[in-house]
């Protein structure tokens, strides 16, 4: 396995800076969310505990969709080739785990400060929540870079991201209303870290199959 840590810093470097020279990305999604909230405020109010989490899940799935699923769907072939005799399978893929990371991570905490300023505050473990809509949106980029790269080899780019990533993630944010369920309790409940782990886990499988996986596709 090629791993160079000075190669994936400066593929990283070099996702940075082409994203904060567009920004069309992250003001696209900043508006999505802002935009989508300021709806339910101005139709519902004050939402339930119940219906809070749920919007606030849903927001974040599309948040993903739209700020990670294009890593790799606005490369070319060409340049895709060029990626692969300077730094290799690994690397890139590495590179793009940690970029969609932090950028889901910017977004998560854009996405609840949102929700907080015009929904209000319902979750009563706060620090709880902030931990697990963080790992949250990780495991969502995490799942849909991995995507983005099968779907990328394919004509129907879009198609096939919709058709993989509907069972994938389902089930994924199953778990993640079950777990955040917990921090709006007024007791907190036994076994939320244990979940919390077992959240973690799936995000630790997701890279370690994307790092394996990844050049077996990149060969094709």
């Amino acid at each position: 396995m090629d791993f160079s840590l000075k190669q994936i810093l400066a593929l990283v470097k070099k996702d940075i800076l082409l994203e904060t020279r567009q920004q069309y990305t992250f003001y696209g999604v900043l508006l999505y969310v802002a935009s989508t909230v300021f709806i339910v405020y101005l139709t519902a109010g004050n939402v339930e505990t119940q219906t809070w989490s749920a919007l606030f899940w849903i927001v974040q799935l599309f948040v993903s969709v739209n700020a990670v699923a294009k890593s790799f769907l606005q490369d070319s072939r060409s340049r895709m080739l060029y990626y692969y005799t300077i730094s290799g399978a690994v690397n890139y893929i590495i590179s793009k785990i940690i970029f969609n990371t932090l950028l889901m991570l910017l977004m998560s905490f854009l996405t609840l400060l949102i929700f907080i300023l015009l929904l209000g505050n319902p979750v009563i473990y706060f620090f709880e929540f902030v931990l697990i809509s963080f790992l949250g949106g990780v495991g969502l980029s995490l799942v849909f870079t991995f995507l983005a790269a099968i779907a990328a080899k394919a004509q129907q780019q879009s198609a096939l991201m919709a058709i993989m990533g509907f069972p994938v993630v389902v089930p994924q944010l199953l778990l993640l209303g079950k777990i955040s369920s917990k921090a709006f309790s007024d007791a907190l409940q036994s076994g939320l870290w244990q979940m919390i782990l077992l959240l973690i886990a799936l995000d630790v499988l997701i890279i370690l199959l994307s790092i394996i996986l990844f050049p077996f596709l990149w060969k094709d």
